[in-house]
C-alpha cells in the first residue's frame, strides 16, 4: 500500500452509493487517502434524493458526475469497494476488494436514502480507520456502531 492509501467505490450508475461513500471518504480521510470512484453503467446525473440526503450532512455533491469505471481506475488503487455491481465490476490479481451489500437508493425518497446514507458513512469510518494510521486529522474517526462496539 502507498503512503497515502488510494480507495476506489464501485457500483452500477455512480449515481447514488459510491458517490456518497467517496464523499465521505474525502470528508473522513483527508489528504491522508486518495478517493475514486466510478461505475459499469453510469448514469447520467446523480440520484436527486442522494444529493439531498447528502446536503443534510453539509456535504454538497451537486457538482459530482457519474463516471464510467476504467481499467486505469482499479490499477492504480490499493483496496476497491464494490457495492452491488456483481460480475459487472472487474476483478484484478493482487488487489483487495471489499464487497458491501448496500439497497440501492435509485427510486428511493430521501428519507429512505438517509438510512442507506448513514450505513455507508459508518462503514467509510471503518475503513478509512482501518487504511490510516492514527493522526490528528483522523483520530476519533471511529463511531460506536449499531452493537456499541467501537468501530
Amino acid at each position: 500500500m502507498t503512503s497515502r492509501p488510494e480507495i476506489l467505490f464501485l457500483c452500477v450508475h455512480n449515481a447514488g452509493r459510491s458517490q456518497m461513500a467517496a464523499a465521505f471518504a474525502r470528508e473522513i480521510g483527508g489528504e491522508a487517502v486518495v478517493v475514486r470512484s466510478g461505475g459499469s453503467d453510469p448514469a447520467e446525473r446523480l440520484n436527486p434524493a442522494v444529493v439531498a440526503a447528502m446536503l443534510e450532512k453539509g456535504m454538497d455533491i451537486s457538482s459530482e458526475a457519474p463516471r464510467a469505471l476504467t481499467r486505469e481506475m482499479v490499477v492504480a488503487v490499493d483496496v476497491v469497494v464494490t457495492m452491488g455491481c456483481g460480475d459487472a465490476c472487474p476483478v484484478f490479481p493482487g488487489k483487495r476488494y471489499i464487497d458491501w451489500e448496500l439497497s440501492d437508493p435509485a427510486g428511493r425518497s430521501v428519507d429512505e436514502v438517509r438510512v442507506i446514507r448513514d450505513d455507508i458513512e459508518e462503514r467509510v469510518r471503518h475503513l478509512i480507520r482501518t487504511l490510516v494510521t492514527p493522526t490528528a486529522e483522523t483520530e476519533g474517526v471511529g463511531e460506536r456502531s449499531k452493537n456499541g462496539d467501537v468501530t
